[in-house]
């Protein structure tokens, strides 16, 4: 039994070009952020890993959701963009309301960087559900 390849190379597709995009996503997102995430994860901060891991989890779910929801690639892709506005714009805005936002990750500061991780997953839940 042969399976079509249709599907395989739909996958593929999708998977690479998925992968690519969080690729992009994580170089621009933490140029944008004040503070170097992967440095600071490097040397055990946890808030910078927790802020870090909620906005690529947030993302994340809207590529999954555009996936599921599109029949048309150039969707997929658009979406994806629209993904990375969302996450770009829920740091910037609790950041611009907290203070300080990038200094308390700097200085491991959990509560902060839980607080910035679990508004990037809900701002990727509710931008997801807004595709279906």
């Amino acid at each position: 039994m042969t399976m079509p390849l249709q599907p395989v190379y739909a996958y593929l597709i999708y998977i690479l070009s998925s992968f690519a995009m969080l690729g992009l996503f994580l170089l621009v997102y933490t140029r944008i952020t004040p503070h170097r995430e992967f440095e600071l994860i490097r040397r055990g901060n946890v808030a910078a890993a927790l802020s870090l891991g909620g906005a690529v989890l947030g993302f994340s779910l809207t590529l999954s959701a555009s996936i599921q929801h599109n029949a048309a690639f150039s969707m997929f892709v658009l979406w994806g963009f629209g993904a990375f506005v969302v996450q770009v714009l829920a740091y910037v805005l609790v950041a611009r309301a907290l203070r300080g936002v990038s200094e308390e990750i700097t200085a491991d500061n959990r509560g902060m960087g839980a607080l910035m991780g679990v508004v990037s997953l809900a701002a990727g839940i509710v931008n997801a559900a807004c595709l279906a």
